[in-house]
């Protein structure tokens, strides 16, 4: 057997001609996908997480972080223009590396779009339950938690998984437009909050700005890091745009200088609003609008949170379907994963049972043990991203790039010099976690991709029609 054989560039022709999935988005859509998956928990969760860690510095840490996400985009900018084709990292690393990096890619991009989905549901259905508390209304508390929480199940999360399900179920156009709205609702809350918040800022309270120095910067950039997570959807989208070689680059662009503008004005306000060490974890933009008296604001933008966090949910779940998806067709998963409805044009059955696992996993487990492993699967990701475009100027120079990464090879290495520090600022124990996926994903392959795999049934049948 042999484990790095490589697809060509025909094989993803003929993967793409086969898929039967509808040619519809464009660079907006696609700028608003990336959008509609950043700019969710991060902005009303991470920030205040990160705070604890590095105090007022925190502006620095997502300036770190989004660093490190510019850099990724570029290098992923590159590869999409020379293989527009559904699965983002694990279709790139397949021509590069060969079949088992990219089956353990594909292992890992499972791990951060699954769980931080799960997560993200989690998150809502918190801020959910919040929002009606704050209006008098109380749900019970064994409908709103798991089982290892006191619970039955966490009803809300599952209803609202479920929901998202159908809508993407029903067609990648339906499924943006009702992404591309709840994007302006949500970017329009966090203007208001930038333009409330900005009149309050007391200088006291950026005083010590770093308290905890540079470890604690790197560690708030580490942890936030979650917050940019899902930008790379944009490349997972790029088998279903119309002009991937243009819109492709043109919607990372457009994704990513939103989003760090607003994560680090949001930062600095935050910050500027509160003393950090006061800053509510679990709410902290409604929170400090409420400590400084203005409860209508408060209400807003929890209301915002909550619609905002909807879209992460369809953006994170579309993302794992077509990974799902595109790791099926390669036979490296079971083929029900591949096919494609021939109604809607969606991956109907694979969109099912993504929606019916994470489900699962939001309704009755908690995950705040897992989420780290959400940052180091990415980060290992966007890693073998960047070597790749290295790799691939050398072993394919001539195919077309319609977007060519600059300063190659000063830029990936310095992209997998970031992510690596942000990796090696986690946790010890979220990397024993990490070796015990990547394990459970190596022995899946062996007794299953390995075998099915299609490179190796063409293989095998060229062998036999020689003999």
């Amino acid at each position: 057997m042999n484990l790095l054989r490589k697809k060509t560039v025909e094989d993803f022709k003929a993967s793409v001609k086969k898929s039967g999935l509808k040619k519809k988005l464009n660079y907006f859509d696609l700028a608003a996908l990336g959008i509609g998956s950043v700019v969710g928990t991060g902005i009303f969760v991470s920030t205040g997480q990160g705070a604890q860690l590095a105090g007022p510095a925190i502006t620095i840490s997502f300036a770190i972080a989004a660093i490190t996400s510019a850099l990724c985009a570029l290098t992923y900018s590159e590869l999409a223009t020379m293989f527009p084709v559904a699965g983002s990292t694990y279709s790139y690393c397949y021509v590069a590396f060969g079949e088992i990096i990219a089956w353990i890619i594909g292992w890992n991009l499972m791990l951060e779009y699954l769980v931080s989905g799960a997560a993200v549901a989690s998150g809502w259905s918190g801020t959910f339950v919040g929002v009606l508390k704050a209006y008098g209304i109380s749900l019970p508390y064994q409908l709103t938690n798991s089982p290892l929480a006191g619970g039955i199940v966490d009803l809300p999360s599952v209803l609202i998984v479920a929901i998202i399900t159908w809508v993407l179920y029903m067609g990648v156009t339906q499924s943006t437009k009702v992404n591309n709205i709840i994007v302006a609702v949500k970017v329009l809350v966090i203007f208001i909050f930038i333009f409330i918040g900005v009149t309050h800022i007391n200088p006291v309270n950026y005083h010590p700005f770093a308290p905890y120095g540079f470890k604690g910067i790197m560690s708030g950039a580490a942890i936030i890091f979650f917050a940019f997570i899902g930008f790379d959807s944009v490349s997972t989208a790029a088998e279903e745009t119309a002009n991937p070689k243009r819109d492709v680059p043109i919607g990372l662009a457009i994704c990513l200088g939103l989003v760090i503008v607003l994560y680090i004005a949001v930062s600095a306000i935050l910050t500027g609003m509160v003393p950090f060490k006061s800053i509510d974890i679990n709410n902290a933009l409604p929170g400090a609008l409420a400590r400084v008296g203005i409860n209508w604001g408060s209400a807003l933008v929890g209301v915002g949170a909550v619609v905002g966090m909807i879209s992460t949910i369809l953006v994170i779940l579309y993302g794992q379907i077509r990974i799902f998806m595109v790791m099926a067709r390669d036979g490296l998963l079971p083929e029900v994963f591949s096919k494609v409805n021939d109604k809607h044009r969606t991956p109907g059955r694979c969109t099912i049972i993504t929606g019916i696992i994470t489900c699962i996993i939001c309704g009755f487990l908690p995950l705040n043990v897992i989420i780290d492993l959400c940052n180091i699967g990415t980060l290992s990701a966007f890693l073998f991203v960047s070597v790749g475009v290295i790799v691939l100027r050398k072993t394919m120079p001539d195919i077309e790039r319609k977007f060519r990464c600059p300063g190659v090879p000063f830029t990936p290495i310095l992209t997998v010099i970031f992510c690596l520090y942000l990796m090696i600022s986690l946790p010890g124990v979220t990397w024993i976690r990490f070796a015990i996926w990547t394990g459970a994903g190596l022995l899946v392959y062996f007794m299953y991709g390995m075998r099915h795999s299609i490179l190796n049934d063409e293989k095998h049948n060229s062998v036999k029609n020689k003999s």
